[in-house]
C-alpha cells in the first residue's frame, strides 16, 4: 500500500468514490471499522474523496477534472520512464464538461498509452436520459475521433469485463477507453433505471430490507 510505484486510481464521479472505499479496507490502507463512519464528523472517510485520506489519489467531485489529473500523472511517469498506469472513472454526464476533450486532446496528443479511462455508461444523469437532455451517441466513434483505443463491455459481467481490459496491454502508443453499459440501480426493484435515485435519499426501514434482499439475488 505504501508503494509509490503502483498503478493510480482516479474516481473522476466523486459521488462513487464510497465504491472504493471497501476495497481500500481490504487492502490495509485503514481499518475496516472505519466503513462505519463513512461521511460522520469523526470518520476518516468523507462522502467525496481528498487526498487526506489513504489510498485516495486525487480530489474529486468538482465533475469533467478526473481525466486531466490522471493525464498529468500519466505524463509524469511516462517521462520517469515509470511502468505502472493511470486509471480513470468517469461518467457520462462528465462529457458535458469541455475540460474532459481538453484533456483527451492532451492525452492523444502525448500517446498516454499508460492512461486507462473506464465510463459508466448507464445512460442517466441526475436530470434524467442523457439521450433525451443533449444526445451523448455515438460515444465510441466521439472517443475514436480523438484518437483514443476504445474497447465496449457489458459493466455488470466480470468475463465481458476481463476481456475489455486486455486493450491496456496494447503498446499503439494510443490513450484507452472502456465504456462499461451498466444499468443505474442495477438489480434494486425500486433503484433500477429510476433518475431520482442518482443522489442520496433517505430511505425507509422495509425500502433498506429489500435493497439488501435484492442484493442478494445478484448474478455478475
Amino acid at each position: 500500500k505504501k508503494n509509490k510505484n503502483r498503478d493510480k486510481l482516479i474516481i473522476s464521479k466523486g459521488h462513487s468514490a464510497m465504491g472504493l472505499y471497501p476495497i481500500l479496507a481490504d487492502y490495509g490502507f485503514f481499518s475496516e471499522s472505519e466503513l462505519k463512519n463513512i461521511g460522520k464528523p469523526n470518520g476518516l472517510l468523507k462522502i467525496f474523496a481528498n487526498i487526506s485520506m489513504p489510498g485516495i489519489d486525487a480530489t474529486t467531485g468538482s465533475l469533467g477534472h478526473g481525466i486531466g489529473v490522471g493525464s498529468g500523472y500519466a505524463l509524469a511517469d511516462k517521462n520517469d520512464n515509470k511502468l505502472h498506469r493511470t486509471f480513470v472513472l468517469i461518467s457520462e454526464g462528465e462529457m458535458y464538461e469541455g475540460s474532459i476533450w481538453e484533456s483527451a486532446l492532451f492525452a492523444s496528443h502525448y500517446s498516454l498509452d499508460n492512461l486507462v479511462v473506464i465510463l459508466d455508461r448507464n445512460h442517466k444523469i441526475i436530470l434524467g436520459d442523457t439521450e433525451d437532455l443533449l444526445k451523448l451517441e455515438p460515444i465510441e466513434e466521439k472517443w475514436k475521433s480523438f484518437g483514443f483505443e476504445v474497447s465496449s463491455v457489458d459493466g455488470h459481467n466480470l468475463k465481458s469485463l476481463k476481456k475489455g481490459f486486455e486493450i491496456i496491454n496494447n503498446n499503439n502508443s494510443k490513450p484507452k477507453i472502456i465504456i462499461a453499459d451498466t444499468i443505474k440501480g442495477k438489480g434494486i426493484s425500486f433503484m433500477e433505471n429510476v433518475p431520482s435515485w442518482h443522489y442520496w435519499q433517505d430511505m425507509s426501514e422495509e425500502q433498506i430490507k429489500t435493497a439488501y434482499g435484492d442484493i442478494e439475488k445478484l448474478e455478475i
